[in-house]
């Protein structure tokens, strides 16, 4: 009986022994699979919390993702959303994009709770000055930077790259004011682009979103601050030398107009500029279909594009 039951152990020790090793070879085979699939898929560290100015005892700071064996990577700077009074510098989508060999900049910027437009510009052309001078330092390239972002930072960054060198919009945030703003490339993610007609192409849930955050951008409605909102609006301030753009939207989105990124795609194209406008059919405000691997594909080749 002893030794029947030691028999069924040792069958059972050898059992166990090839289920643990066949295990981690799957596992091993997976990982190698996985890695082919992505492509040429690179490792990336992040410093994070770097103060790049300071505006009446705030710090303003950025997060920066670098590929590790990429040397010069190219870099773009990601602006969040939050209708211009939330969100975070901390999420940032494009992480996929690093690993494709891209450095990032995630860039926190006032808040209108604190500051109201076009404080938010400022700070964000502050911190592409300070990722200038900053060059050597941290080992990317900045001969030609691409901006990108997401709803109300999709808005900024379009702003941002068709306001290279505007004196209002300059802003003197940071300490590198003999440092260029220009961004060479813009992908703007179902951002606004006329403030002036936002409201009207609004659904109920867009107004009761939209309203009470542009109070707080503007200091009123644009209705009554008319200058300042066509001043926050992009499809106003192109011109015949601005960078390319890439603009993707959601065509059912509830709360950002698809009309305001058909808007600005027409004003590009007025003036002969470089445009693409991706549509997702279907698409709401935001969601894992505008970061998937068909949506990077598209931003990457517009970025190789326009930073070469």
């Amino acid at each position: 009986m002893k030794y029947f039951r030691a028999m069924k152990l040792h069958r059972g020790g050898k059992t166990i022994h090839r289920v643990v090793r066949f295990a981690t070879t799957l596992v091993a085979m997976l990982f190698i699979l996985c890695r082919g699939s992505r492509g040429m898929a690179a490792d990336f560290e992040i410093k994070r919390d770097l103060r790049y100015a300071e505006v009446d005892g705030k710090e303003l700071s950025l997060d920066l993702y670098l590929p590790r064996e990429i040397r010069n990577p190219k870099l773009v700077v990601w602006v969040h959303g939050g209708a211009w009074r939330s969100g975070s510098k901390d999420r940032m989508p494009l992480t996929r994009l690093v690993e494709l060999g891209y450095a990032i900049a995630s860039v926190d910027y006032r808040l209108t709770p604190v500051a109201k437009f076009p404080a938010n510009v400022h700070d964000i052309k502050a911190a592409i000055r300070w990722l200038r001078a900053h060059q050597e330092q941290f080992g990317y390239a900045t001969g030609k930077i691409g901006i990108a972002g997401g709803s109300a930072g999709g808005h900024l960054v379009a702003l941002v790259g068709v306001t290279n060198g505007h004196k209002e919009l300059e802003g003197r945030v940071g300490n590198y004011l003999d440092q260029s703003s220009a961004v060479q490339a813009i992908v703007s993610f179902y951002g606004a682009a006329n403030l002036t007609t936002i409201l009207k192409q609004s659904t109920p849930h867009g107004l009761s979103v939209r309203v009470p955050a542009l109070e707080l951008l503007l200091g009123g409605q644009p209705e009554k601050r008319v200058e300042l909102a066509r001043l926050a609006s992009p499809v106003f301030q192109v011109d015949a030398n601005d960078p390319p753009l890439l603009l993707i939207h959601g065509d059912q989105d509830p709360q950002m107009p698809v009309n305001q990124s058909i808007e600005l795609y027409g004003r590009y194209r007025e003036l002969g500029r470089p445009v693409r406008l991706e549509f997702i059919h279907g698409g709401a405000h935001g969601g894992k279909e505008f970061f998937d691997e068909k949506r990077i594909k598209i931003v990457k080749q517009f970025l190789d594009d326009g930073l070469k």
